[in-house]
């Protein structure tokens, strides 16, 4: 079983404080959550884990495309369906996405800055959406991934808002070399970022959020590399706002304006999102 937060905030922030006093810095809030009590888990739920053992799992817990479609802010057109596995595909309960490059004029993405489509990739959203709440106090949310980093390459672990952006959480994005940004936007020009340097993004790590609400309006948001605690970052108004969670492989754009000419892929396993029910 997990760790697990309080059944109820006020509790919950107390133990989470108090219990991580007792260390210093990163050592204290990697040890957190700790394991919970029988009765601390009796409120934890899961809400989205083992969905890549099948494509009929697959399309249970996740939707093809973005929630808005197949365009973004890079270079790539997303491709996909249950009928189409060509950039997103399974295989031994791993989940690729290829970006693939072509050779003919597909015009501009729908989307700002409406770069010229040079590739076709894949991209995925979970049908379930995270937002905090009292009834919902706090969230994980983790995966393990091989991300590629090459110039031109942009694959994103993400959350953003349903209703309005921002609110928007980074757990993994790669920006054309290895270091990962963990970003939390408030607003378009009030933003929280800590830029990690990853050892080898092309082999598995865990990327990890832990979420919970701290207020009326705000969460705090801790952000883990491969088990280790790397920043805490303040969402202000985050709480009562669902979330998208996405996983993509964009390209181009604010990673580079020369991407590969061959095949992109980025892997992910053990994609896991669990909640605190009060």
């Amino acid at each position: 079983m997990r760790g697990v937060p309080a059944r109820n905030e006020s509790y919950g922030r107390r133990r989470f404080l108090g219990g991580a006093a007792a260390l210093t810095g990163a050592a204290a809030l990697s040890a957190w959550p700790h394991t919970a009590s029988a009765a601390e888990a009796a409120a934890w739920e899961d809400v989205i884990n083992g969905s890549f053992g099948s494509y009929s799992a697959l399309e249970a817990e996740w939707n093809y495309l973005y929630p808005w479609g197949s365009d973004h802010n890079g270079s790539a057109r997303m491709y996909g369906s249950a009928s189409d596995h060509n950039h997103v595909y399974l295989n031994s309960g791993v989940l690729t996405l290829k970006a693939a490059r072509i050779s003919w004029d597909e015009g501009t993405s729908g989307s700002s800055p409406h770069l010229p489509i040079r590739y076709h990739s894949g991209a995925v959203h979970a049908k379930n959406q995270i937002v905090v709440t009292d009834q919902f106090p706090d969230y994980e949310v983790k995966g393990e991934f091989q991300a590629p980093s090459a110039a031109g390459t942009w694959p994103a672990f993400w959350l953003t808002g349903v209703n309005s952006w921002p609110p928007e959480s980074d757990i993994l994005e790669f920006k054309g070399n290895t270091n990962n940004w963990f970003n939390t936007f408030r607003t378009s020009s009030d933003v929280s970022s800590t830029v990690v340097g990853v050892p080898s993004p092309g082999s598995w790590h865990t990327y990890r959020a832990w979420i919970t609400k701290v207020n009326g309006t705000d969460v705090d948001i801790h952000y883990y590399l491969d088990g280790t605690w790397k920043a805490v970052h303040r969402g202000a108004g985050f709480v009562g706002k669902p979330l998208w969670l996405i996983i993509n492989l964009q390209m181009e754009g604010s990673s580079g304006s020369s991407g590969p000419s061959g095949d992109t892929l980025y892997h992910a396993r053990n994609v896991y999102v669990g909640r605190t029910r009060a």
